[in-house]
């Protein structure tokens, strides 16, 4: 079992784990425990009532944080030589067709956090499943990340759109933004998402569909919401 720090027990021994505490309280706890020497990002987890075996349950999708997330996206972007200067001047860093597929095949550094692709692409884009599946960066449809719209698409994920999908679990994790956020902002970020998640509950889910919240920060423990007090958008 890993050992944890001494800041991380301290900051365990402040609050009752057990207790799912008012979003706006949460919020503020993490941001207090929050004392790292970088500016940590503030994650929320949610456990869902869903069967992450069955394909008519699985939650997956894009949603636009109304803050951001804090954190400088690097956007690739896989399309024919008529929707490369849109890509370049929305703000892409990795743009490219073939020559690109090609390159990352070959054992190119993968220099981005996302990937777009546009419809024409994805039959080359998809020798790359194996190298960029497992890394959470290939293009799928469901996820807003194959389109003909490149610059707007690409204006949305450095702007703050993120990616979500369950995991085997059933639970989702998403960023919310960073510690030196101010609360608003942060609850905001949270609320936001919640209410998306909540948005796309599967038609096949039966019973309780967002069982448990918890918000944290990279090095700080996990505090319990009370998902009934938080307010949606």
């Amino acid at each position: 079992m890993a050992r944890r720090s001494k800041r991380y027990n301290q900051s365990s021994a402040a609050f009752d784990k057990h207790r799912p505490y008012p979003p706006s309280e949460a919020v503020r706890m993490v941001k207090t425990m929050a004392s790292a020497r970088f500016d940590e990002t503030v994650d929320a987890v949610m456990k869902l009532g869903i069967d992450p075996r069955r394909a008519d349950q699985l939650v997956r999708g894009t949603v636009v944080l109304p803050h951001g997330t804090g954190k400088s996206v690097r956007v690739a972007v896989f399309a024919g030589a008529d929707k490369q200067p849109e890509a370049e001047e929305a703000g892409a860093e990795v743009i490219g067709g073939e020559d690109l597929v090609e390159r990352l095949a070959s054992g190119g550094a993968i220099e981005f956090d996302v990937a777009i692709a546009t419809p024409d692409m994805m039959p080359k884009v998809g020798r790359l499943g194996r190298l960029l599946g497992p890394r959470g960066l290939m293009p799928n449809p469901k996820a807003g990340t194959v389109t003909r719209d490149v610059g707007r698409t690409v204006e949305e994920f450095k702007g703050g759109k993120i990616e979500y999908r369950n995991d085997r679990y059933g639970n989702v994790a998403a960023p919310i933004g960073k510690a030196s956020f101010s609360e608003d902002r942060l609850y905001e970020n949270l609320t936001t998402l919640v209410s998306e998640i909540v948005r796309v509950k599967p038609a096949a889910s039966k019973g309780a569909y967002l069982r448990k919240l918890s918000v944290s920060s990279t090095m700080g423990p996990g505090v319990r919401v009370d998902v009934s007090r938080i307010d949606r958008p």
